[in-house]
């Protein structure tokens, strides 16, 4: 395990785990978040992000923290992966997740955001994570077709069985990469 994506809707929980993950392993992490927003809240054009990500693939080891399944290298973030795990949590858990993280960090800048694009209520926002299970989840669900029979694929129903697999880690009884 030294090449991570960590995938699923908003307020799931991913970039906690990452978090959590990297403090595990000592593997770094990266969050496609940071590289695809510019200060103020500007998308970066797909060729810019898909280079920045490029850049971050290439390293030889990494949890990457994000979706993005149709640009930003998409294909090869899948191919030099190792091992996938996917939030799949019911959209009331994910909408309960964006709330506590406004309320917990309005106007801040949350540690896997690019600079100057700080925590805000926007209302497109909870669309898209009200709406995640029907328009992005099918999407994600196709990208992990793709997988590889050598690639470890592990899907999280409840944010409970992520704190159980890395208490796992933690405790040794889960293999771990090094990097």
């Amino acid at each position: 395990m030294q090449r991570i994506l960590v995938m699923g809707s908003s307020g799931s929980g991913k970039s906690t785990f990452a978090r959590r993950l990297s403090e595990i392993t000592g593997i770094p992490t990266v969050s496609l978040d940071a590289l695809f927003w510019k200060p103020g809240w500007v998308a970066s054009h797909t060729e810019e992000f898909r280079e920045r990500v490029i850049e971050a693939v290439d390293q030889p080891c990494w949890i990457m923290d994000g979706n993005y399944p149709s640009n930003g290298a998409a294909e090869l973030r899948r191919q030099r992966s190792d091992t996938v795990i996917w939030f799949d949590l019911p959209r009331f858990a994910c909408m309960l997740g964006i709330l506590k993280r406004i309320a917990g960090s309005y106007g801040q800048v949350r540690p896997e955001m690019a600079e100057g694009c700080p925590e805000k209520i926007d209302l497109e926002f909870f669309r898209y994570v009200w709406t995640y299970r029907e328009r992005q989840r099918p999407k994600l669900v196709r990208y992990f077709e793709g997988l590889r029979p050598d690639q470890s694929f592990v899907c999280f129903t409840a944010r409970a069985e992520a704190d159980h697999y890395l208490s796992e880690l933690a405790l040794g009884t889960k293999p771990v990469g090094i990097c």
